[in-house]
């Protein structure tokens, strides 16, 4: 079965449109201003429209309503991804302003950390597990840092996206270890925070289709 990708930080026309062309599965929209790969709901929206067959991601941190309401009024996201610390509760109340669900990410470093995300099934659709911000950090991911993706083998307690890390390089090798079927890339196709590279994006998207 071929790997599922998600491309995310989406931000400008041309790598919308090559992400789409080269297969990508999900595009991801960072609507979280510290982020340098952050856009408003209107700029996801225009983008959002050239994303063909593949399917829009709404990545949030800590949303409120009022938040969640425009998400749902301006894009419309089949997913919505929640990065911040949200409880399975607050997955729930976010399946309303999605088209097809709410996946929560997961910050991994131990085994203890992949055990906890357990209690998100029945509340969220899928987890993303991605590596831990370094410490102080001002935003909770895409900070390009991988870990021991083997510590995600054998989670079965619902559907999960791997993230952290990953480049064009590097994703065969840890679809193997994490036994992935679906994965997720931000700063490991970009030549600088927040300019994604069209080439680097077509060369993820092949390597981890594979």
């Amino acid at each position: 079965m071929s790997t599922a990708v998600k491309i995310c930080g989406m931000s400008d026309e041309a790598s919308v449109q090559a992400a789409a062309a080269a297969g990508a599965d999900w595009l991801g929209f960072i609507i979280f201003p510290k982020s340098p790969r952050a856009v408003t709901l209107k700029r996801a929206a225009e983008l959002a429209r050239l994303k063909g067959s593949a399917k829009s991601v709404a990545v949030l941190v800590d949303p409120d309503d009022a938040l969640l309401g425009d998400v749902l009024r301006i894009l419309a996201p089949d997913i919505i991804q929640l990065h911040g610390g949200e409880s399975p509760e607050r997955c729930l109340d976010a399946r309303h302003y999605a088209r097809e669900g709410v996946w929560k990410a997961v910050p991994v470093s131990e085994p203890a950390d992949v055990a906890r995300a357990a209690r998100y099934a029945g509340f969220a659709d899928a987890i993303l597990f991605d590596a831990k911000p370094p410490a102080g950090a001002d935003r909770p991911g895409g900070w390009g840092e991988g870990y021991d993706y083997a510590l995600l083998k054998g989670f079965d307690a619902l559907p999960f996206v791997l993230a952290g890390g990953l480049t064009p390089e590097t994703v065969g090798a840890a679809i193997k270890a994490s036994g992935a079927r679906a994965v997720d890339t931000v700063s490991g196709v970009e030549s600088a925070p927040g300019m994604k590279d069209v080439a680097k994006i077509a060369a993820f998207i092949a390597a981890a289709k594979r």
